[in-house]
């Protein structure tokens, strides 16, 4: 794994939006969408650490364009493998 892309959302369909908005824009993988509750939604996608930047980014402004809350956004390059049996 050469980078993880975090963003954290609070609204389902901000995340939908993002995500698909991610998938589309670059070579990412989803890893997981964890549902922590009160609609805060983490989406988390794996890939080099150019097309999760640019996924990151586009996460981002997905987000605000369907009315979501963006509550942070964050990318990884190089995750220690002992973060990897977390995910």
């Amino acid at each position: 794994m050469d980078a993880i892309g975090l963003v954290e959302i609070i609204g389902l369909t901000g995340a939908f939006d993002a995500l698909d908005s991610m998938a589309k824009a670059a070579d990412v993988q989803l890893v997981d969408l964890k549902k922590v509750g009160s609609g805060h939604i983490t989406i988390i996608v794996k890939g080099d650490v150019a097309a999760v930047s640019a996924a990151v980014e586009i996460g981002k402004l997905a987000t605000k364009r369907v009315g979501g809350v963006l509550i942070c956004a964050n990318v990884i390059p190089r995750p220690h493998q002992e973060l990897s049996k977390i995910l």
